[in-house]
């Protein structure tokens, strides 16, 4: 049996899951004496603040700042992300362990492969994947790689030198992009190169000391020029032609990247493939969309789930009816919120066969998916500056 049907077949609750999620950080941390943070996003999931970002830079700050360790491991799955962000949470971390590594077994894209390179090693399971680094840039309305918008230029101006003019459509395009929107696109790729190129001389290559054939002392030239090699291939999309490519372990080493292959370790790794299968049954199972935690503390944000509340009357508002849509079946459900201490109001919907507002503000769909009403309980508070009655 597989691991996720192991755990399907359990029929666990949210709940029961975010434990056996912090009880396998406990085990992994006795592995490798080490501490462990998990960050992953629900990849996949169609929410604005999914991305790594600043506020995730205060949260994992802190979560870690009063932890009195010399090592840090650090699970990471992400879209992506803001690149600024990516460098907060690196010279952090960096700033508070001596030792750091990153655990990659789903998907860490982008701005997640820049925070992954400040590592002293990166362990993959065979399902990880780092991607191509690529900064996202506004142009006008919207948004796209910075890459990608300078290729289209150079490809431009080339066509115009040969041709001695361009075509309508294209100068129209060009007239559109100013200089400064220009700078401000080569400026966000030479970040991207700059503090990969710094992190991977710096830390992933601390222990370099020899070379592997000629058994040469390493100086720190050699490493600039080999990190240097490194950031120009994870910036080069010409060779990877996607975004969102995934670079597996073979991808990696054959740029220059040493990776630890976690498969080798097979307790280790089944404990990383257990992380990894339970953060995916909590995203898919209810509205949580990003999840912090070590074996201390947590942090789970959740998406604020549909919800229509409707006043009962245009007077002074004593319950309010709420319709909920399960995100993940769509079957529809009508609960009610009362607003003062009225046992009548309860007698009244009983008969309806409405239920009330959940005690714990968890809504169990009978598909099973859990719906969170954490938001729309702050939402109806705020609006009508009463307390809901559980």
């Amino acid at each position: 049996m597989g691991i996720m049907n192991e755990y399907i077949s359990k029929n666990m609750t949210i709940k029961e899951l975010e434990d056996e999620l912090i009880n396998l950080i406990k085990i992994y941390n006795n592995i490798r004496k080490t501490y462990l943070v998990v960050y992953a996003g629900a990849i996949g999931k169609q929410v604005p603040d999914l991305a790594l970002s600043m506020d995730d830079y205060y949260i994992l700050y802190d979560m870690l700042n009063g932890i009195d360790f010399k090592n840090l491991d650090f699970y990471i799955e992400t879209p992506g992300g803001s690149g600024e962000a990516a460098e907060e949470i690196g010279r952090f971390i960096r700033d508070k362990f001596e030792n750091i590594v990153f655990v990659i077994s789903g998907e860490s894209k982008s701005a997640g492969t820049i925070l992954a390179l400040s590592g002293n090693e990166i362990f993959m399971t065979k399902t990880g994947s780092l991607g191509p680094i690529d900064a996202q840039v506004k142009i006008g309305r919207t948004v796209g790689s910075a890459y990608d918008y300078m290729e289209w230029v150079h490809e431009k101006r080339n066509e115009a030198q040969i041709n001695g003019v361009l075509n309508p459509f294209d100068a129209t395009m060009v007239a559109q992009i100013s200089p400064s929107e220009l700078k401000g696109v080569y400026n966000s790729l030479e970040f991207a190169k700059d503090i990969v190129k710094e992190w991977i001389a710096r830390y992933k290559f601390k222990d370099w000391c020899t070379t592997e054939t000629r058994k040469i002392s390493v100086t720190d030239e050699m490493k600039k020029e080999r990190a240097t090699e490194i950031a120009k291939e994870l910036t080069n999309h010409k060779r990877w032609r996607s975004h969102g490519r995934s670079l597996k372990i073979d991808d990696l080493e054959s740029i220059g990247l040493k990776i630890k292959r976690l498969d080798d370790d097979r307790e280790l790794s089944e404990i990383i493939y257990r992380i990894q299968t339970v953060l995916r049954l909590i995203f898919s199972c209810s509205t949580n969309y990003k999840i912090v935690a070590t074996e201390k503390d947590k942090l789970f944000k959740q998406a604020v789930s549909a919800g229509v509340p409707r006043p009962i009357s245009n007077k002074d508002v004593n319950v309010i009816e709420i319709d909920i849509q399960c995100q993940k079946c769509k079957k529809t459900y009508k609960i009610y919120a009362k607003l003062i201490n009225e046992p009548k109001i309860d007698d009244d919907y009983k008969i309806k066969g409405i239920k009330p507002f959940p005690k714990d503000n968890k809504l169990i769909c009978d598909c099973g998916f859990e719906i969170d009403l954490s938001g729309i309980e702050k939402d109806i508070e705020s609006k009508v500056s009463k307390k809901i009655i559980k």
